[in-house]
């Protein structure tokens, strides 16, 4: 089967070695997706917020492969915090209230940088 790496030109991608998405077949990886935080819109204490822009980012991903967030199967939600469970769940819920994926919520020591309270992994695929 054909192998599609989908890069976002992030300076991360050539430096760690890996890409947003790996589509092969009709299954489709995403790697974990930190929020864009940008201190208004998104604020580095608001795991609402950074919750709702990486599902708007990977939304956009999904897109461009001509699939959507209807065929997420699976989400792994990684929080530094545990108590922004209901923050978390509220913005997850915005983009799969009818869709309903698998899902798992874990809390973890740190994310890659201290601004970041949420990571999202997400596995899609596509019905034929």
């Amino acid at each position: 089967m054909k192998r599609e790496n989908i890069l976002t030109g992030s300076p991360w991608e050539d430096k760690m070695g890996y890409c947003r998405a790996v589509r092969i077949g009709n299954i489709i990886e995403v790697s974990g997706t930190v929020a864009i935080v940008d201190g208004e819109k998104v604020k580095a204490d608001d795991a609402y917020a950074q919750t709702y822009n990486i599902l708007e980012r990977i939304e956009k991903v999904l897109e461009d492969l001509n699939v959507g967030m209807k065929d997420v199967i699976r989400t792994r939600i990684f929080t530094t915090d545990i108590s922004t469970f209901e923050e978390v769940a509220r913005a997850h819920a915005a983009f799969f209230k009818d869709v309903k994926p698998t899902t798992g919520f874990y809390e973890i020591s740190k994310l890659v940088a201290p601004e970041y309270l949420v990571e999202i992994e997400f596995t899609a695929v596509v019905q034929e």
